[in-house]
């Protein structure tokens, strides 16, 4: 017996199929079915994956949907060939285009208006028919279906091992046979094993908001739903054998793979006249002038002469095109924008002013961005300033139009919390338990969930308790929903709604292809990548700023380099608000790499990075640059490879030279290495490369001991490592942002206050590290504030000369208040224009600020100017009156403040917290102090004076935790008070110990051993204790990462 299963819905029909593209593949192929049609729910989200795994297998996959019209039967429709692939595709676009994000509205009519080369199956009602008329609607439905789709129209009969699967099937044939349409054998299937059924039954309970126990019918009365052995669908469909026949006639008459998909990149952008070769031709040799305006060296001239002959060679010309246009449109509306990634390996994007680093200087490897011999796209990302990103988007949308634009889709898939919450909901728990248990746990796996639940007080060993972590441990990785991605977008040459379905965002203004950037680099698909930086807006506005103050006209590429002021200030740590190299983990390499110049910074960017930790390349590489180790080259050739990093490969770039001048790869190999190192979430991936590799170092003469160290490096890569063109890049703006940290440190606070959220550190750390470099901060005020934050003139005492770093104060703006609208502050900049505010009643008059808003001014102590202090404030904001009473607003002009006393400094203190995120009067910790003394706890200051290897107690506001992925289940964390910031290393031991606090708990006293290593002070934490009370229970917001 042959079969094709024709009905079967991955999960991908969101909440509705229980299994995975690849796992009904490969049961599909081990059940020897001769081929296997996915029709998920209105969508073709899933096909690329299925395509994918069907491909690997050899087994023939159907592309279709399943189609729920507002009127009418549900119909699978199956796409023949390339055309009606694309009608098929368009017509899913029609219903999601005018229905909300998520939803799809399609009538018969749309149907019928895109159902040439489709064929159709009408999906038999769920319940037996109920008497002559329910079978007479159903004959009438098969009968328009029919006229829609003449001689391709099947009624699908379907049976799940129930009682009434004989009646069913008859209904069916009955049907088939007074519509005149052929009855064909399906199995509706939703998951790959019976196993899947508990699963299945927490999807149906989520999708419709009941927990499984009232559910009712709208679950399956048993686990049949799934891909059958060929003896058990002969034998249900004995008395119908044609209907299984034609299984096979259908999957005959569909013959269109997604391998047929022809790209075509838009090609309008050239003028007329040229072609799209000789334009980018154009546009990089005149580029090329402008980046060596003393004549372009030999080697540029022969590195663009090569890289435009292989664009040319693969094509690929309009797509350069299209990014130097969206570059040139960013620049023109003085938008900052920088291309990194691979694209910085180019010359060719270097001359047309995509990216800002000369890849011949750094040597940089063009293979690695565009390759004859691989089989993948260029993938070209740009940074924009993140405030401003939107514009460039825009820009897009409005040149190529919806119908050949569109974002990229981002699958947004079950993580351990949101799993147990749906799950916990499924299984009936109360939404108390669902939220202590969802807090109880953290990350993306399912590590130690039945001690984690153990310690919320819920019991692991019970039914419930395990029927929860089984089925939450199962609905990881599950799609939810689509959302969209950061900044991919994929233009067309024809209609993008004929390649996949375009859907709107949840964004007003966006719409988003059903695929993500895995199934488009599948494709061989083309996207470009418009990504937003924060640190591109916060340098802009810098530049605006030094331009405003200063007089002085700065862009990226005039900063003067190699400054010996800045590299030291970098070897030093002092680096909070420069960009990449302020986390904890780079703070403490900083003392210990001492970069002293642009390609120092390129690795300090790349070293602090999974792939050279997990490779155990970090220490090495210390050690050589410290003198204390010699590098060894075995031959001329892998020096030449090694010796800018000391012969221990830092960067994806030489891992693919190693492999080509070390084991005898061709550079299309090497980059299916690079490939591989890409796939860093996918464990042993890299694994498949290591005969390969030692056998081809063993044959060049280099030792086994050599071969399996550059493996064990290589395979390090796996856990993820940067490309030496993307940390370029990154250093670049590293460099810069270190030299606005030196010289313009009020400028760059400012501006990345302006600038947030970025970075690694809130708005409290930012002007605590200003001040600490002499700058004068200035707090919020209605008649000297901006909504954003301003540099303000300084007296000079005594006609004394002042610097750059202290010739401006900085004011903190009206944006640092909690709650208040951006509106208001607008309306408080142009009523100020008249003259500045004298009392509580003239502000409200002359900006119509509502009470709220005023009295929101007043608890942030905004109002200091108008009425002394924030009690008085608050106490007229109060009193205020929301409608217009011109004659008493005069008298209560005339009328004295009251005199109510000023709050004492520590709830004067807090209160800056809870409304701006920071103080300017004192820090929270200093309320403690005398406490603090009294239990032996040392201030942040004296712990360089410790001695090493001695227990010592310290306590603060938690600032960061992080758990990077390389540290073994070591938290690290930092904790402030009032005299500066200390380090933490927290075992997963003393992690678990203290679970909740270390979780939850916002001031900490910690003891542990100190450890003192390069300059570098961490406490090894042996105990945690909570502070928060201590502090009125006002939240200090930490930030975390993993």
């Amino acid at each position: 017996m042959h079969y094709a299963e024709l009905h079967c819905k991955t999960n991908f029909s969101f909440l509705e199929g229980a299994s995975h593209a690849a796992e009904l593949a490969e049961k599909a192929h081990a059940l020897g079915y001769q081929a296997l049609a996915v029709t998920d729910v209105n969508s073709l989200a899933g096909v690329v994956r299925a395509h994918m795994a069907a491909k690997d297998l050899g087994l023939k996959l159907l592309i279709g949907a399943e189609i729920v019209p507002q009127e009418g039967p549900r119909l699978l429709l199956w796409a023949t060939n390339r055309a009606a692939y694309a009608r098929l595709a368009r017509l899913i676009t029609v219903g999601r285009r005018r229905a909300p994000k998520g939803q799809c509205l399609l009538t018969i009519d749309d149907v019928a208006q895109h159902a040439q080369g489709l064929i159709a199956g009408l999906v038999p009602p769920p319940q037996l028919l109920d008497g002559p008329e329910a079978l007479q609607q159903a004959v009438d439905h098969a009968a328009q279906v029919r006229e829609i789709f003449p001689g391709r129209t099947y009624q699908l009969g379907e049976i799940s091992c129930g009682p009434n699967d004989r009646r069913r099937l008859a209904e069916a044939a009955a049907i088939a046979r007074q519509a005149g349409v052929p009855l064909v054998a399906a199995g509706d299937v939703h998951y790959h094993s019976p196993s899947r059924l508990p699963l299945h039954d927490v999807l149906t309970a989520i999708r419709h908001g009941v927990p499984i126990t009232e559910a009712g019918e709208q679950l399956f009365p048993n686990a049949q739903r799934h891909l059958k052995p060929l003896p058990e669908i002969e034998r249900a469909f004995a008395d119908y054998p044609e209907a299984v026949a034609r299984t096979l006639e259908i999957a005959d008459r569909c013959n269109f793979s997604l391998d047929e998909l022809r790209y075509e990149y838009p090609e309008e952008l050239a003028p007329p006249g040229l072609t799209p070769y000789q334009h980018l031709s154009d546009l990089a040799w005149r580029g090329a002038k402008k980046r060596y305006p003393q004549g372009v060296p030999r080697k540029v001239h022969a590195m663009i002469e090569h890289e435009l002959q292989l664009i040319q060679e693969l094509r690929y010309e309009a797509y350069f095109l299209t990014v130097w246009d969206l570059v040139r449109f960013a620049r023109s509306r003085g938008i900052l924008c920088q291309g990194r990634g691979s694209a910085a390996n180019s010359a060719v994007c270097f001359c047309l002013g995509v990216t800002s680093v000369d890849p011949v200087r750094c040597d940089l490897l063009f293979e690695r961005f565009v390759s004859r011999e691989r089989d993948e796209a260029p993938d070209i990302d740009i940074d924009f300033e993140h405030e401003r990103r939107e514009e460039v988007l825009q820009y897009l949308y409005e040149k190529y139009g919806r119908e050949r634009a569109g974002m990229t889709a981002v699958v947004i898939t079950y993580r351990i919390r949101s799993a147990v919450r749906d799950v916990g909901k499924a299984l009936g728990l109360s939404l108390d338990r669902i939220d202590s248990l969802a807090k109880s746990v953290e990350g993306r796996g399912e590590e130690n969930l039945a001690q984690r639940f153990a310690a919320a007080g819920f019991d692991p060993t019970t039914d419930l308790g395990q029927r929860l972590i089984y089925l939450a441990t199962e609905l990881l990785g599950f799609p939810r929903h689509l959302s969209q991605h950061v900044g991919g977008m994929v233009i067309t040459q024809g209609p993008l709604c004929e390649l996949a379905p375009i859907e709107n965002a949840a964004m007003d203004g966006r719409t988003v292809i059903e695929w993500d950037k895995d199934d488009l680099d599948e494709l061989g698909i083309l996207k470009v990548d418009c990504l937003s930086l924060g640190m591109l807006a916060a340098i802009r506005k810098s530049f605006t700023k030094i331009q405003q103050h200063y007089g002085r006209s700065l862009s990226l590429a005039s900063i003067p380099e190699g400054d010996p002021k800045v590299y030291d200030m970098i070897c030093k740590a002092d680096t909070i608000g420069v960009f990449q190299i302020e986390s904890r983990a780079q703070m403490n390499m900083l003392p210990r790499l001492r970069p002293r110049c642009f390609y120092d910074l390129v690795i300090e960017v790349a070293i602090v990075r999974p792939g050279p930790i997990q490779g155990d390349m970090v220490h090495p590489y210390l050690r050589r640059r410290a003198g204390e180790e010699t590098p060894i080259y075995p031959n001329e050739a892998i020096r030449e490879v090694l010796h800018k990093t000391l012969g221990v490969p830092l960067f994806q770039e030489q891992a693919m030279r190693l492999a080509v001048v070390a084991a005898g790869f061709t550079p299309g190999e090497a980059d299916q290495l690079r490939r591989a190192m890409g796939a860093w979430r996918r464990p042993g991936v890299i694994d498949q490369f290591r005969h390969k590799l030692l056998a081809g170092m063993q044959e060049r003469g280099l030792t086994e001991k050599f071969a399996m160290l550059v493996f064990d490096q290589i395979r390090g890569f796996g856990e993820y490592g940067f490309p030496e063109s993307h940390a370029a890049s990154f250093a670049l703006l590293t460099y810069v942002s270190a030299w606005l940290k030196r010289y313009y440190p009020a400028v760059l606070t400012a501006s990345i206050l302006n600038s947030l959220p970025m970075g690694f550190y809130g708005p409290a750390q930012l002007v605590r590290d200003v001040r600490k470099a002499g700058v004068e901060v200035r707090p919020v005020d209605v008649n000297f504030s901006d909504w954003d934050c301003t540099l303000e003139e300084r007296s000079s005492p005594g006609g004394r000369r002042q610097g750059e770093a202290d010739r401006y104060a900085l004011r903190l703006g009206l944006r640092m208040i909690s709650g208040l609208r951006k509106a208001a502050g607008a309306a408080i900049e142009t009523a100020r224009q008249a003259g500045p505010f004298a009392s509580v009643c003239d502000l409200k008059r002359r900006t119509r600020l509502s009470r709220t808003a005023v009295s929101t001014l007043a608890a942030a102590d905004a109002l200091a100017s108008l009425c002394g202090n924030r009690r008085t404030a608050l106490w007229e904001a109060l009193a205020l009156d929301d409608e217009e009473r011109p004659l008493f607003a005069l008298l209560a002009d005339n009328e004295p403040p009251a005199a109510l006393p000023r709050a004492g400094l520590q709830e004067e203190t807090l209160t800056d917290y809870v409304t701006t995120g920071l103080s300017l009067k004192a820090h929270p910790i200093s309320f403690c102090r005398r406490e603090l003394d009294r239990l032996s706890v040392a201030p942040a200051e004296q712990l360089a004076f410790v001695a090493n290897g001695r227990f010592i107690r310290t306590a603060g506001l938690v600032l960061l935790r992080q758990r990077p992925s390389t540290a073994k289940g070591i938290t690290f964390v930092t904790l402030e008070d009032e005299t500066g910031v200390s380090n933490l290393i927290i075992k997963q031991a003393v992690w678990e110990q203290f679970y909740t606090i270390a979780r939850r708990s916002q001031a900490w006293i910690v003891e542990g051993k100190l450890e003192c290593k390069h300059d570098v002070v961490n406490i090894v934490v042996s105990k945690i204790q909570d502070l928060t009370h201590r502090l009125r229970d006002v939240r200090f917001r930490s930030r975390d990462f993993q």
